[in-house]
């Protein structure tokens, strides 16, 4: 039992010389006359400028807008002259897959001639291409 005891007493002065020389490293005993140094503080990186932040901003918006603005405003302005010079007798294609001649044509409204005798009216803005020669010959 007496050795059990001081081996426990032993181990308990041991773990107190260690531990108490951990408590003590924060504020060490100086000598009298010299002033304690400030621990320097790391310096926090530099924030980055406001053209840093839009620069990725910028090319993400080129990006886009060449890929896919730009290429969708061409073809609406094609599509938008296609439908400005459609005209009487014009062989065309409408978007639902109908072929037919163009028999009247006003600002709104075409009345296309797909069969002999049978006149459909739609809006012009379901044209989606003229055919270039005869519907006949694509039958």
């Amino acid at each position: 039992m007496k050795s059990l005891f001081s081996v426990v007493s032993l181990f308990a002065l041991n773990a107190s010389l260690f531990l108490g020389s951990f408590a003590h490293a924060d504020s060490p005993t100086l000598p009298a006359g010299t002033v304690p140094s400030v621990p320097s503080v790391p310096a926090a990186p530099a924030q980055p400028g406001i053209a840093g932040m839009v620069l990725p901003f910028a090319a993400m918006f080129a990006v886009v807008y060449f890929l896919m603005i730009r290429p969708q405003q061409k073809k609406a302005k094609e599509a938008q002259g296609m439908m400005e010079s459609l005209k009487q007798g014009d062989e065309v294609l409408t978007a639902s897959g109908i072929l037919g001649k163009i028999t009247g044509i006003t600002d709104k409204v075409v009345t296309l001639e797909i069969a002999d005798g049978v006149r459909v009216k739609m809006i012009k803005s379901q044209i989606s291409q003229v055919i270039k020669g005869q519907i006949k010959d694509l039958a």
